[in-house]
């Protein structure tokens, strides 16, 4: 199943946010759309959408500059992983608990 991906326009309107914050974002290495060439297009996934969304919040509600952006959006993406790793290290336990007690 392919992913859903939306234009550059398209997050614009949905977003309520200008395409030269979108530009900025993308300068800083903080949202990687996919290019497409055939015709040449930026596509932003669920994803991106998403980190826009919250840096959109960071800087234009809580006046984060981009560098923050960039830091706190890292650290999101970390502890989500480290989520990831701890119920998997959760299960892991139970499983392994539930086995001794056979």
């Amino acid at each position: 199943m392919a992913e859903t991906s939306w234009t550059v326009r398209q997050v614009v309107e949905m977003l309520e946010v200008d395409e030269a914050f979108i530009d900025d974002l993308i300068d800083e290495e903080i949202l990687g759309p996919i290019c497409e060439m055939d015709p040449p297009v930026r596509l932003f996934t669920q994803v991106e959408l998403e980190k826009l969304w919250l840096a959109k919040v960071l800087v234009k509600e809580l006046g984060v500059n981009l560098a923050g952006v960039d830091v706190i959006l890292d650290m999101r993406k970390k502890m989500i992983e480290m989520r990831r790793q701890f119920d998997a290290i959760l299960e892991d336990l139970a499983n392994q608990f539930r086995e001794s007690r056979r």
